[in-house]
């Protein structure tokens, strides 16, 4: 029986891995649970036989089945704490609908917590606090928006407020997005200047989604920041 404990934490592992993603490759599941290929072949077959719907694209990986959905998933008391702080940062991010969203998914996984581990959540979120943005003012409130029209090649038209107080109306395709000094920075596609351009959110003045959608780009962000690092 002692055995078998550590191929049932395997397998419920592996589960959480395939719904966590699209595809994953065979490769991808051997390292991240250090057991060579043969053995992640068997621990597929094994889920497929227990009833789950694993979908194999040869040459490709696996797939969970569409609209197959987990049970809610068990957290240990370390994994609740470390939730319980990346909350107490996504607080003090300038970004209102990032909070917003944010609250809305951890009282979610709250849900199913352990009777314990929520009295605990709730006593260690009483015992953490993040200096940075003490004033806790909010400077944009189009990050969860943006982040849907990049994965949906969506066209957004934008006015935008230069650090040089100068409005302009861009017609943009969102590309990517990075944070720092606890602002937005949106990386797209402006058809105005026929170029790639960062837009902090904080100096967009109007955001509007348009039906059109776009071609998906074809260089990756660590592509982006390499050619700005030529420049």
């Amino acid at each position: 029986m002692a055995k078998d404990k550590p191929r049932l934490a395997r397998l419920t592992a592996i589960l959480t891995q395939l719904q966590a993603k699209q595809i994953v490759t065979a490769k991808e599941i051997a390292e991240r649970h250090n057991v060579s290929i043969r053995t992640v072949y068997r621990d597929i077959r094994t889920l497929e036989q227990s009833g789950i719907p694993i979908v194999t694209e040869e040459g490709k990986g696996y797939s969970l089945m569409d609209d197959y959905r987990l049970p809610p998933v068990m957290f240990s008391e370390e994994e609740a704490y470390a939730m319980i702080t990346a909350q107490q940062l996504i607080l003090k991010n300038k970004d209102q609908s990032l909070v917003d969203h944010y609250q809305t998914a951890i009282s979610k996984v709250k849900a199913v917590l352990r009777i314990n581990q929520k009295s605990k959540s709730e006593f260690l979120a009483q015992r953490i606090q993040i200096r940075n943005n003490s004033e806790n003012n909010k400077t944009s409130d189009y990050l969860i928006q943006l982040q849907t029209t990049t994965t949906h090649f969506q066209v957004v038209e934008i006015d935008y407020l230069s650090l040089e107080n100068q409005h302009t109306k861009r017609q943009i395709e969102p590309f990517a997005l990075y944070t720092t000094n606890d602002n937005w920075i949106l990386i797209a596609f402006c058809r105005k200047r026929n170029a790639y351009r960062a837009f902090r959110l904080d100096r967009i003045q109007n955001l509007l989604v348009t039906k059109e959608h776009f071609e998906p780009h074809k260089i990756t962000l660590e592509q982006y920041f390499e050619i700005c690092r030529k420049k």
